[in-house]
């Protein structure tokens, strides 16, 4: 939201220069996004106001009572300066049919002249950000900015009969001021007379009953309306507007009545004075709120002690009804701090103005004996057992495209989760296979530990992969019976089994001593992790290129120097996209000549290489390593 320094200063004169108040505002009230100087010597704030304030400080009235009471500086009230002429009765009918609406008022004002707004209210609408429209458009926003409350305005000689604020029936529509086409649909309330639709509820008013140039009479509306009918209404139709920003954090409707005074005193400014009565439907009043706290406890949320005496002037600053009997206080809560419910929200409000620099951290002394849960405790065996083991762990995808349990809302190729941990496994395994040479990976061990859910209940699982020529598995005490194997994946199988299952098979008297490590002496070092810690360097997200060269060389050189001088022309000349490499992959002995083959691997931080920039590389590889006369790349 963007506040107006001028502004504000109609209401506290006394208000701090422009960099201290952000300040203020940073330390004590919202965040300032940032500070700018307009053409005709303004500040603007722009703040972030978050949504448990957004129903008093989403205004400049809001924003200048809460600077005032925080700084107990003088704080000047509007309402004494809104003349307005003595109203005349009036026919306007009102009927509120949904319970969504909490109050409704509205008012005629006849013989009016839309025109150019006053050059104050022009200026204070565009120091906002905001465009002048005309003068009984500007009228209504000018109040909405001040004090938060949304209004509208309606061309009453294109009303038929009475307003009526109503749901909507599906598949209306209606045409926005901005000529919009909008369906609406049932939950959606509307403003409405006999024939058609004039507005959708604290949103947008329609293109039936604008106001323009040939308008006469007009009426006035101020109303209340529920804020998650609001917000839904909003999302349904796509449209987000100032008024429905606060309307859907939900607003106090007793802010009506000030807001309606404001915009007939701002008309009658204008000169206009065939006020008619204002006609008020109020079915849900807004009930008194009480509240109780004491001093020791607001002390003790806090963490920081908070006198009776500091309590009782906040109070009174902030204009709070209480009273006080042995430092316990009950106050009547203000009727536009919706947020003060519980006692916990007044000792965030006494923080907040104190100042939260004063509370001193402090770690506080727990004496507590440690017990572990048993199945966290497996899993950091089982984790560390496969880590030991040369394996990396991955986590997969829970949901799936079939299973036992379906999801009631997911994505529309997602919706079972998973019966196993051996697919998701397969598909990763996949992948890493792929971006081996990358990765600089001989051989690719991979596992994962995760829930599998059955219908006969949830599960936790242990699967990991593992070439069918070895002996040895991870579990190296394991059954050697096929059970537990599910599939291949590139000429690997993967094996499952039960998290249980696993512990029981893979040395259970170790996994036994080391959960009676836990439970017991804590003196002894232990460690989740048995890997050793290592730096994390950010990979490119771009991709690699492999290139594999091979040298004949005669057999009989001493072969160790052979490749450590293969290697040194290889990096002296592969430049700074060679990021492996090179790495021996493979040697054979034929007649009287033996062939080292190496793998590059070239990738950019910056770009996707091309075939041609690397095969440049290589070629100038291939020239340096033929400058031996002995040595042939092949």
């Amino acid at each position: 939201m963007k506040v107006s320094f001028n502004w504000l200063k109609w209401y506290i004169p006394d208000v701090p220069e422009a960099n201290k108040l952000a300040d203020i505002f940073t330390h004590h009230v919202v965040e300032v996004e940032s500070v700018e100087k307009s053409a005709d010597d303004d500040n603007i704030f722009d703040i972030n106001v978050l949504p448990n304030r957004a129903h008093d400080l989403l205004s400049h009235l809001g924003i200048a009572k809460e600077i005032s009471s925080l700084l107990d500086i003088k704080f000047i009230d509007p309402t004494p300066k809104y003349k307005i002429p003595e109203s005349q009765p009036t026919k306007l009918k009102i009927e509120i049919e949904s319970d969504k609406c909490r109050r409704y008022m509205g008012r005629i004002v006849r013989n009016i002249k839309v025109g150019p707004s006053p050059e104050w209210v022009v200026k204070h609408l565009e120091s906002i950000g905001q465009r002048s429209v005309n003068n009984i458009v500007d009228a209504a926003n000018i109040v909405m900015f001040d004090c938060g409350q949304p209004c509208h305005a309606f061309d009453l000689d294109k009303i038929k009969d009475d307003i009526i604020i109503r749901s909507a029936k599906d598949g209306e529509e209606i045409t926005t001021l901005d000529n919009k086409q909008i369906k609406l649909k049932s939950p959606n309330v509307v403003i409405a007379d006999k024939k058609n639709i004039l507005a959708i509820a604290g949103i947008k008013g329609g293109k039936i009953a604008e106001v323009d140039n040939n308008t006469k009479n007009i009426i006035i509306e101020v109303a209340n309306f529920d804020p998650t009918s609001i917000r839904k209404t909003g999302k349904d139709i796509g449209i987000f507007t100032d008024a429905l920003k606060r309307f859907e954090n939900d607003l106090s409707p007793k802010l009506c009545d000030f807001a309606m005074l404001e915009t007939s005193g701002l008309l009658a400014e204008y000169g206009f004075n065939d006020f008619e009565d204002i006609i008020d439907i109020y079915p849900q009043k807004q009930a008194e709120r009480q509240l109780s706290f004491s001093a020791e406890r607001i002390s003790k949320i806090l963490g920081l002690n908070v006198s009776i005496k500091e309590i009782e002037d906040i109070l009174k600053r902030y204009n709070f009804e209480y009273k006080k009997n042995n430092g316990k206080f009950k106050i009547i809560v203000p009727f536009m701090r919706l947020d003060l419910i519980i006692e916990e929200d007044i000792a965030e409000e006494v923080g907040r103005i104190l100042g939260y620099d004063k509370v001193k951290p402090k770690i506080p002394k727990i004496n507590f004996k440690p017990k572990t849960d048993e199945t966290h405790a497996k899993i950091s065996w089982v984790r560390n057992k496969l880590l030991t083991d040369g394996y990396s762990e991955v986590m997969t995808y829970v949901f799936c495209e079939k299973g036992e349990m379906e999801v009631e809302k997911s994505a529309s190729d997602k919706k079972f989760l998973r019966t196993n941990l051996t697919d998701g496994l397969k598909e990763s395994l996949k992948l890493t296979q792929i971006n081996a040479s990358l990765l600089g990976l001989d051989e690719v061990k991979i596992f994962e530990i995760g829930t599998v859910f059955q219908k006969n209940g949830e599960e936790i699982h242990v699967a990991y992969n593992e070439k069918p020529a070895r002996n040895a598995s991870p579990a190296s005490n394991a059954s050697r019976s096929d059970s537990g194997w599910h599939s291949d994946a590139g000429g690997e199988k993967i094996k499952e089994m039960s998290l249980e299952d696993f512990c029981k098979s893979a040395e259970p008297d170790a996994f036994v001593q080391d959960l009676l490590l836990r439970n017991g002496d804590h003196s002894q070092k232990h460690s989740d992790s048995a890997l050793i810690s290592q730096k994390f360097k950010m990979w490119s997200l771009f991709p690699f290129i492999a290139r594999d060269i091979a040298v004949w060389v005669p057999q009989e050189l001493k072969s160790s120097k052979v490749k450590e001088n293969i290697q040194q022309i290889i990096n002296k000349n592969a430049g700074e996209l060679l990021i492996r490499g090179p790495e021996l992959f493979d040697e054979f002995k034929k007649g009287d000549k033996i062939s080292y083959a190496f793998r590059l691997v070239f990738q950019s931080y910056n770009r996707t290489l091309t075939d041609t920039e690397v095969n440049e590389i290589m070629t100038k590889i291939t020239n340096k390593i033929k400058e031996n006369n002995d040595w042939q790349v092949r």
